[in-house]
């Protein structure tokens, strides 16, 4: 059911970040190409991992996780973090996202890395179920902050 993707699920992998952008109301925001996951996946210095949820009656894509590695000065081990997780909708309940799950917490156990996490928007409130129900709890005290664009561009060539 879970596997690690191929240069062949590039495609289909885009297919399913655009599907998750739309859901999570930030399509525009989606502009990564094809050649750009091809690169960060399988390029000669890969950025990121992915995995991907098969059907096994029809061999049909129906989710993904894409990860990469973190490190914590604290406990002084590589973690992973979980950029993205979907499964598409009318697949959801079929135990696609938890079996995403449980590879990517399998792979931190393998490997000796202390920490599993990943972000969830607010007012996702099944998601934030689904989260709880295997465990995981939010970190509350923490707030993410962002830089892109054009606030990205002027700190990193002010002088």
């Amino acid at each position: 059911m879970i596997r690690a993707a191929t240069v062949a699920d590039v495609p289909v992998i885009h297919t399913l970040i655009r599907e998750l952008a739309e859901y999570e109301k930030a399509l525009d925001e989606a502009k990564a190409t094809e050649e750009q996951l091809r690169e960060a996946l399988f390029g000669e210095r890969p950025a990121a991992h992915a995995l991907v949820a098969v059907d096994d009656e029809d061999g049909e894509v129906v989710g993904f996780a894409v990860w990469f590695l973190n490190f914590s000065t604290w406990r002084g081990v590589h973690g992973v973090y979980l950029e993205d997780l979907y499964v598409r909708p009318e697949r959801r309940g079929g135990g696609y996202g938890k079996a995403l799950l449980r590879e990517l917490a399998r792979i931190c156990v393998e490997r000796g890395y202390g920490r599993l996490e990943w972000s969830v928007l607010d007012w996702n409130a099944p998601a934030i179920a689904f989260y709880e129900s295997l465990g995981a709890r939010p970190q509350d005290e923490w707030t993410v902050y962002r830089l892109t664009d054009g606030a990205l561009a002027a700190l990193g060539t002010a002088g």
